[in-house]
């Protein structure tokens, strides 16, 4: 039977009679004028789920996650302030429709059908996804995710501490603000949300200030799967570090004098806390679900016996706020008014074209205040002894630690933060003296958590902050990358370019480490990166060109709000020499801090016309090696150093390659997923043909045999000297 039908039924029925669920009297804070206009964002909540399902049969409306059972929240959001940044679950139209009324901001409930509809019209996502979210009412839009925007939520929290001390040019949220974030109570067995809950704990026992309210929605089950009488309060009750706080999530009254107490502990201790709101699911988890498929009817009926629009029409009674038929008029007019609102909104325009669809893939420019830099006496003294070497050729290692040190000079809101990046200054000693000369506010020692290292560099761009993150090896990302794929890269195309949480991304990364090995610290594989819509990926193999890269990365995340990887070849680090032991051919000056090797720019190496080596890292070090025993056999080469693997320089590179006869293609990276692959399809679509030479599709070794599937030296003659 249609369970959004029985439910509506029962709703107007038992209210005609008075027969109301039980519950406590209306007591607490909450004044009756401000409980009825909670019941009012409530019931347009239910309307607009009602109306969802209607749309969605006509074929007017697209995949859609009810909010039904959890109109609760719009007690919750009356606790809050309209500029406390929210990060919502799916569940939460109520507490939408309460802070737009909050904040006197009409036409809310057009918007959220308008979305509904997937109509460009959509203020928020322009089409492309039902999402919760609003710039005005400092709500970053989320679509269907579990736990995955809990990171981003403790990142701005964090921020908030961090801008009282430091404030960044394009600071977003108040000094006394504090960030929220919702979750259903599946979603806290997600790893996600427990390493947030986590990190939360860790960050608050050290006294960081970290003003984060936590709402976990308990409505007993996930999809089909129960959750354990009792397991949400033994989970979350005595985390270390955290407060916890419990209401009724059915009773307007309770929740909001529980919801206020703890949005004010966290407001005035600048302390993380847990709000516990038990709830209830009606008419199954989403679209056609229908829960009696997989809920014996008898719960399924006592669940809806528990809509929360009957317990709070119960309190608004016995408040003296309203009559039974006050309700059902406010209940059937804003029914009618949603039915007629949404034939409106199916005749709005769709995104139609691929421009429609990929033009908020790329985030807006944002106006920035100009940088000289710092004078030179400040930055002298910030570098000390480092500045009578920078004129002498120097490892790779070294220069993009100086390079770290002149961005944060120059750039005051810029801030790194990873696990040893602070007092030991990274495994590879990258970020040495950083957190000396600019304190530990700027250079961010974290827990072992690459979620939450991604989640705090997404969430504090979102006050304004630009995150420099470092993942110590390239496989640790795969415990994080839908950090960068459903969060990073997702929000400036879900918000129209409204949202965008710039950042430069720094990875150690690819093979050929002699001593300290295995596929863990040699992991040859970027193919997760590659295929992320508007992801810059940046990949230097000399020193001077990763400083210059460095700063078009800093450049693209600040003025154009790009998400930037910046991906440093772990056995290029200390590389001196290139040729013969002692030569120091692979070691380069320091560039001035104004030069930059621009988005799209290659490096050309030699004249040659043979033959083209088209590559990239630690492959530019071994076809360097190789360019010159090929001139010994009259074989003349040149060597073309990508630099930029997404997007890749196509202009560029067919520049490069034209006056060449034939193209070899060197990719330490694996034969499947490799970078080898688009290029080879790049350059047969432009009537070129090439030969590649690529790493073997295994993990790497540890031992003697670390480099035996990568490509080498040797392997690169043999390569060119098959080829012509």
């Amino acid at each position: 039977m249609d369970r959004v039908q029985i439910v509506h039924d029962n709703f107007l029925r038992r209210l005609a009679t008075g027969d109301f669920p039980p519950g406590k009297p209306p007591a607490g804070p909450l004044e009756p004028a401000e409980a009825l206009k909670l019941y009012r964002a409530q019931v347009t909540s239910r309307a607009l789920d009602i109306q969802s399902r209607a749309m969605q049969k006509a074929g007017q409306g697209f995949y859609t996650i009810g909010s039904s059972g959890h109109e609760g929240m719009a007690a919750v959001a009356h606790a809050l302030r309209v500029d406390d940044i929210a990060f919502l679950h799916y569940r939460d139209a109520a507490f939408q429709l309460a802070r737009a009324d909050q904040a006197g901001k009409s036409g809310m409930m057009r918007d959220m059908l308008l979305s509904f509809a997937c109509s460009s019209d959509d203020p928020t996502s322009g089409g492309r996804h039902k999402v919760l979210g609003s710039k005005p009412l400092m709500i970053p839009p989320q679509t269907s995710t579990i736990a995955s925007h809990l990171p981003k939520a403790l990142g701005a929290a964090y921020s908030l501490g961090l801008a009282r001390r430091r404030a960044p040019e394009h600071r977003a949220l108040p000094e006394d603000g504090i960030a929220m974030v919702s979750f259903g109570d599946a979603s806290v067995n997600h790893s996600t949300a427990q390493g947030t809950i986590n990190a939360a704990g860790w960050t608050s026992v050290q006294g960081a200030p970290l003003p984060l309210l936590m709402v976990c929605e308990d409505n007993g089950i996930g999809i089909s799967t129960k959750t354990p009488e009792g397991w949400i309060t033994a989970s979350l009750q005595h985390r270390p570090g955290l407060r916890y706080f419990a209401a009724n999530g059915l009773d307007l009254f309770e929740s909001f004098a529980v919801a206020s107490e703890a949005a004010d502990y966290v407001r005035r201790q600048r302390k993380p806390a847990i709000l516990h709101l038990s709830m209830v699911r009606l008419y199954g988890h989403a679209g056609a679900d229908v829960a009696t498929s997989y809920l014996p009817r008898a719960q399924v009926e006592a669940e809806e016996a528990n809509d929360p629009l009957l317990h709070a029409a119960r309190l608004l009674v016995e408040a003296g706020a309203a009559s039974a038929a006050e309700l059902v008029q406010i209940y059937e007019e804003t029914l009618k008014e949603v039915a007629e609102e949404a034939a409106r909104v199916a005749t709005r325009p769709h995104l139609q074209t691929v421009q429609d669809v990929m033009s908020s893939l790329i985030p807006p420019v944002r106006d920035c205040a100009a940088t000289n830099g710092p004078d030179p006496q400040t930055r002298a003294a910030t570098f000390g002894s480092d500045v009578a070497q920078m004129d002498s050729p120097q490892p790779m290692s070294r220069i993009i630690n100086w390079a770290l040190h002149d961005l944060m000079l120059t750039h005051p809101e810029t801030l790194i933060m990873g696990e040893d990046v602070g007092r030991k200054g990274g495994v590879y000693g990258v970020t040495q003296k950083l957190q000396a000369r600019f304190g530990p506010d700027r250079v961010i020692d974290t827990l072992l958590d690459e979620q939450s290292i991604l989640g705090l560099a997404i969430g504090t761009a979102h006050n304004g902050f630009l995150p420099m993150p470092e993942i110590q090896f390239l496989a640790y990302l795969h415990n994080a990358e839908d950090q960068l794929r459903g969060e990073a890269a997702t929000l400036p195309f879900f918000s129209r370019g409204q949202w965008t949480n710039p950042m430069v991304l720094r990875i150690a990364g690819l093979g050929y480490q002699k001593g300290f090995g295995g596929h863990f610290h040699n992991d040859n594989s970027l193919a997760v990166l590659r295929d992320i819509p508007g992801l810059v990926i940046a990949c230097p193999s000399t020193g001077a060109e990763a400083a210059c890269m460095l700063r078009e990365c800093h450049r693209l995340a600040r003025e154009e709000q790009r998400v930037c990887v910046f991906v440093e070849p772990i056995a290029l680090y200390p590389m001196r020499d290139l040729h013969a032991p002692g030569d120091g051919a692979w070691m380069t000056r320091y560039p001035a801090p104004d030069q930059r090797a621009a988005l799209g720019e290659i490096g050309v190496h030699g004249e040659g016309t043979d033959v083209a080596i088209v590559t990239y890292g630690n492959g530019h070090y071994f076809s360097r090696q190789a360019q010159q025993r090929l001139t010994q056999d009259g074989i003349k080469a040149r060597v073309i150093d990508l630099r930029w693997l997404a997007p890749l320089p196509e202009a560029a590179l067919l520049e490069a390659i034209a006056p060449c006869t034939h193209v070899l293609i060197v990719d330490e990276c694996r034969r499947t997923g490799g970078q080898a692959e688009a290029l080879m399809t790049l350059l047969a679509e432009n009537g070129r043909s090439a030969t590649r030479y690529t790493a073997e599709d295994s993990f790497i070794a540890t031992g003697p045999a670390y480099a035996a599937t990568l490509p080498s030296r040797d392997g690169i003659i043999a390569a060119v000297k098959a080829l012509l």
